[in-house]
């Protein structure tokens, strides 16, 4: 299998209702660390299909020592990255974690081989847990 070929896993839901899933994660792909960096970005949409707003208050993974929500803004014709302590979806909306936006940094991965495992969270309630391969980073 070709290590720029995505491929999704596993999609494990870990908390439902009467209106489905809290969440639904589409097109994540999780770069590997560039050489000599310990740092990896996870891009992806995050889409609340229920009736009530969902807040995502972090991500965690059991891959990396670390995870952050960031945002990248331009501001004065620089680029800043800033972190985000919290994102607030509203029923029926799709956020873009993307190149030069939103995203996840992912510091200190435990290894280099095998899939990521992203956790989404609301305080301490796991929302949606999700594992993708890794693709090369650029």
């Amino acid at each position: 299998m070709s290590r720029r070929c995505l491929l999704a896993l596993a999609v494990l839901l870990a908390a439902c209702n009467a209106n489905g899933p809290p969440l639904v994660v589409e097109d994540v792909v999780v770069t590997r660390p560039v050489p000599g960096s310990a740092m990896s970005a996870a891009y992806f949409r995050l889409h609340n299909p229920g009736r009530e707003p969902v807040v995502v208050t972090g991500v965690r993974s059991p891959d990396f020592m670390r995870v952050e929500m960031h945002e990248t803004t331009v501001e004065d014709g620089i680029s800043r990255m800033r972190p985000l302590e919290a994102l607030r979806l509203e029923p029926g909306e799709t956020v873009e974690f993307r190149r030069g936006g939103r995203h996840l940094m992912l510091a200190g991965p435990a290894a280099d081989a095998g899939p990521v495992t992203l956790e989404f969270l609301a305080g301490d309630s796991l929302l949606l847990s999700v594992s993708v391969a890794r693709r090369e980073g650029s």
